[in-house]
């Protein structure tokens, strides 16, 4: 009846280097990971805000400046309410400016972010949104776990080589 497609098989070791994150402590530790990265960002974020993107643009920007590739999965914009479809549009441009990859998902509501296939970052927190809710994130850093969602997600086909 079920098939599966693909098991994924991971040292139960990597899990062991991980770190427990919630909206008060997110931020920080998640900015000083981006300004570490080498080649390239991946953030899964069904909103974007203004308030979010004010306090990531400027190290978005400075990423872009150092050549590190950046690709942000959001919800498309007709899938937002009227207030937040002005905010994501004015940030998606901004995006696109700085050139940054923008890809949408429909019913998209995945919550993570791939650094250099280092580090994985998943929860329920919106990256480019959050704001005033009580929220969880795991880091992980781990190379085989990285992979394992860059390959689940399919994220990995819109990364250079």
């Amino acid at each position: 009846m079920f098939r599966l497609r693909r098991t994924w098989r991971t040292n139960n070791s990597s899990l062991l280097d991980s770190r427990l994150l919630d909206q008060d402590t997110f931020y920080k530790v998640f900015i000083d990971d981006l300004k570490k990265a080498n080649s390239h960002v991946i953030i899964e974020s069904p909103f974007i805000t203004t308030k979010r993107m004010v306090m990531l643009s400027p190290v978005l920007r400075a990423l872009r400046k150092r050549g590190v590739q950046l690709v942000i999965n959001t919800k498309p914009l007709d899938e937002h309410d009227t207030e937040y479809r002005q905010q994501a549009e004015r940030a998606i441009i901004e995006l696109q400016q700085l050139g940054i990859t923008v890809l949408f998902t429909g019913g998209h509501h995945r919550k993570l972010a791939i650094i250099d296939e280092d580090i994985l970052y998943e929860g329920s927190l919106n990256i480019l949104s959050q704001n005033a809710s009580c929220e969880i994130m795991r880091r992980i850093t781990s190379r085989d776990l990285a992979v394992q969602m860059l390959h689940f997600t399919k994220l990995d086909r819109f990364l250079d080589e």
